[in-house]
């Protein structure tokens, strides 16, 4: 009886875990049940939403004739340099705007007024500035990111728990070694947050800027598809950008599980 009650138990646990695995993929499931059936039963021309077999006809075509590769290739290369470079940035400026109310007293203000500027109020601007070349797509998608770096790592230096810096300075730490082995290690769940969120800004800021003013690149093809009048062809590049920008965001959330795991059991919630 008692075995009988724990394999049920066992059961039922693997069944939630199945579904809480299962449950995100219903709503794209059911759009894409709704996308078919539509398209089969005419409910919406094939010249406004073209069934899914062409959409992935064309995706085959792609790959094939080497576009999808080379403007996937180049769509992640501005993405990871402007990302890479507004991450950095903002890391070291949230360091600052954290470890010193000085800086915050300065500098904060004039932030929060700028960063209430959206990424294509910039564009004119920057037209002017670099033109329509590679450093346009850079400094926007690296702005993108710049922003929740910048609070994140603000907020994750300023949540050191008391008790830890105290125990630090009790054991003689000098600054620069409370901040190595008390602080970093204390923002670390912040940082990683605001990591995924910049790079899902960063991703979001290189589609626009590509539809806007680019001749490769994976928001090209969706212009090109639209002034063409392929919808086939921007159904497909729009399935690209999202299937990478979830396996991305996937893989950022693996690494926050595993700094999470590695994080002392101090600094833990």
């Amino acid at each position: 009886m008692a075995n009988d009650a724990k394999a049920q138990a066992n059961l039922q646990r693997r069944a939630r875990a199945v579904g809480w695995h299962l449950a995100p993929w219903l709503l794209p499931a059911a759009l894409f049940a709704l996308w078919s059936i539509g398209c089969e039963r005419g409910w919406i021309a094939p010249q406004i939403l073209p069934p899914p077999q062409i959409v992935f006809d064309t995706l085959s075509d792609l790959a094939r004739s080497g576009d999808l590769a080379h403007h996937t290739l180049v769509s992640l290369q501005r993405v990871l340099l402007g990302f890479g470079a507004g991450t950095l940035a903002g890391f070291l400026i949230g360091a600052a705007l954290g470890l010193s109310r000085t800086v915050e007293s300065y500098v904060l203000p004039g932030f929060n007024a700028l960063v209430q500027i959206p990424v294509l109020g910039w564009l004119p601007f920057l037209l002017l500035l670099v033109g329509v070349a590679e450093p346009l797509k850079y400094i926007l998608i690296a702005h993108a990111a710049l922003v929740p770096v910048t609070l994140s790592t603000m907020q994750g230096f300023r949540q050191t728990p008391a008790a830890l810096d105290e125990v630090a300075r009790g054991f003689g730490y000098g600054r620069w070694q409370r901040i190595a082995y008390v602080v970093l290690p204390a923002a670390v769940p912040t940082l990683a947050t605001g990591v995924r969120l910049a790079f899902t800004k960063a991703w979001l800021a290189l589609v626009v800027v590509e539809l806007v003013a680019s001749s490769e690149g994976l928001g090209y093809l969706i212009v090109s598809g639209r002034q063409l009048f392929q919808l086939d062809l921007v159904m497909a590049s729009v399935v690209i950008v999202g299937a990478i920008g979830f396996a991305i965001n996937r893989l950022l959330d693996a690494l926050e599980a595993r700094l999470r795991r590695g994080q002392p059991s101090a600094f833990r919630e």
